[in-house]
């Protein structure tokens, strides 16, 4: 697994309104691509794994799946309709000690 030690961001600190980025997930943007590290994506169909260091029990889960998802595709050059599983987990974890952590493989079609 690939590990970000950066706050996740939820879907509601992304926008202004419906179709504008906030500031704030423009400087996510930009610090999440200048951290991710060069990865091969395997052809065809993905599976992504990804976990989330959250300091708030209030956290969503799924929130901050597009916003980091969209980066990944833009980042490594990959459609994410090739997307065709997806695990998500969370962990609590002390203020200051958020992260992301997403691991991207081939998607298995015999399970």
């Amino acid at each position: 697994m690939t590990r970000l030690d950066i706050k996740p961001l939820s879907a509601n600190e992304m926008w202004q309104g419906k179709r504008f980025r906030s500031p704030k997930y423009k400087s996510y943007s930009t610090a999440v691509l200048f951290s991710l590290p060069k990865i091969t994506i395997p052809e065809g169909k993905l599976e992504i794994r990804y976990k989330f260091g959250f300091s708030s029990h209030g956290s969503d889960l799924d929130n901050p799946t597009k916003g980091i998802q969209d980066l990944l595709s833009q980042k490594y050059g990959f459609n994410d309709n090739r997307i065709w599983r997806i695990t998500i987990e969370k962990e609590i974890v002390p203020k200051g000690k958020e992260y992301i952590e997403f691991e991207i493989t081939s998607y298995d079609t015999s399970i």
